[in-house]
């Protein structure tokens, strides 16, 4: 699908609706991690050196969608930007007559952040009203928010039209986020894996089926892996499993073999009767879980089936953990995993991290920045890579 990117804009003089995802955790005021505010700041500062004014926006947490809100007031935000130099100012609210007012009386290489789009309905709502009062405090749109490109909301839908296709751009992180998962779906060097782990196979199936037939193979770990060993008839104790999904995974199974992906389940598990950081753990002997344990981990011989297929791939995607790796005593199979997917990236492997957990496990084991990309989108991410159409994206296209 194509774009227009930031660079084809000109933008000396105009007014740019800046859609970022400024999402950041706030308590007591104080800002905790800044990190998705400085992942927008390429955008923001090429649209101010280009000699633009900005209304920059997004949404924060979860208000009741009434009205103001202390706890999720863009302010914290606003103040960040100015001690980071920049010339911003808060709005009054978010639309109306008097934030019109603010945002024409703003002069090159200034920026107004308006308050908390959530805090109206008619941003979750798509309400046209609402898209046509954003769409009238500038002229020019740039989307740099692909963590909510999934969402047919006011703020990343449902305004874009009321802008000249010409008019419309992706930020700079969004068009990274779409170069990097596009060119995984789209034109992977071979062999292609695909790393998958987490709760539900329910979570994963357009993911799943998206690569089957694509991918050379498929990895899953996590607790998604026992639904598929039970519907081979192996015993998986008292793991987590998805008894009305057994159907489909055996219908999973049958796909990939009929498509030639070959969907590798893991070999021995690191078990414990209960979750907690202090369990007895145990490492099974073989594929079966023994009754009253329950598989938290993938265990070694899993460990170096999956690290062989990593070793041998050009391009892997991963999404989802391997286990409970938030418990120490549960996490050497997925930090296993990422050490080994880091090793590939250093080897010249495009490895693309999708997911909020997955993300995080990177994190955990100190090998993010090695990746060759990190997607901030963990919903959105998913949704692509499944194959499906984000309306965020879907709103630039031209």
């Amino acid at each position: 699908m194509g774009f227009r990117s930031l660079k084809d804009l000109n933008v000396q003089g105009h007014r740019v609706f800046l859609r970022a995802d400024l999402n950041v955790p706030i308590k007591e005021g104080v800002i905790k991690d800044a990190t998705r505010i400085r992942e927008t700041l390429p955008t923001l500062k090429h649209l101010l050196e280009g000699g633009a004014s900005v209304v920059m926006c997004s949404h924060m947490g979860r208000p009741e969608g009434i009205g103001f809100e202390q706890a999720y007031s863009m302010a914290p935000v606003a103040a960040w930007l100015r001690e980071n130099g920049f010339d911003a100012k808060l709005a009054s609210g978010i639309i109306g007559e008097a934030v019109e007012a603010e945002a024409k009386a703003m002069k090159p290489g200034q920026v107004l952040l308006l308050e908390n789009l959530r805090f109206d309905k008619g941003e979750t709502k798509n309400k046209p009203e609402f898209c046509e009062a954003l769409a009238r405090l500038a002229d020019t749109y740039v989307d740099d928010a692909f963590g909510s490109a999934h969402r047919a909301h006011a703020s990343v839908a449902g305004m874009v039209s009321h802008f000249p296709k010409d008019r419309t751009a992706a930020g700079f992180l969004m068009e990274k986020e779409l170069k990097a998962l596009g060119k995984v779906l789209h034109h992977p060097e071979k062999p292609l894996v695909a790393v998958m782990g987490g709760a539900k196979v329910s979570d994963k199936i357009d993911l799943i089926r998206r690569f089957i037939g694509m991918a050379d193979a498929i990895l899953i770990g996590g607790a998604m892996s026992y639904t598929l060993l039970k519907a081979q008839g192996i015993a998986i104790g008292k793991s987590l499993c998805e008894e009305d999904k057994l159907e489909l995974a055996k219908e999973l199974l049958t796909e990939a073999t009929a498509k030639g992906t070959r969907l590798v389940l893991p070999l021995d598990h690191v078990t414990a009767s209960e979750i907690k950081p202090d369990a007895e753990c145990a490492i099974t002997q073989d594929q079966a879980i023994p009754d009253g344990q329950m598989g938290l981990d993938i265990g070694p011989e899993t460990v170096a089936a999956f690290a062989q297929e990593i070793r041998n791939a050009k391009t892997i995607v991963w999404n989802g953990p391997m286990g409970v790796f938030e418990m120490d005593c549960f996490a050497a199979g997925t930090l296993a995993i990422a050490d080994e997917m880091a090793e590939a990236a250093d080897k010249g492997c495009f490895v693309v991290v999708g997911g909020g957990d997955s993300v995080s496990a990177a994190n955990k084991a100190g090998v993010t920045a090695r990746m060759s990309h990190v997607s901030t989108g963990g919903g959105a991410s998913l949704e692509f890579l499944s194959g499906l159409e984000l309306p965020g994206v879907a709103a630039l296209a031209i």
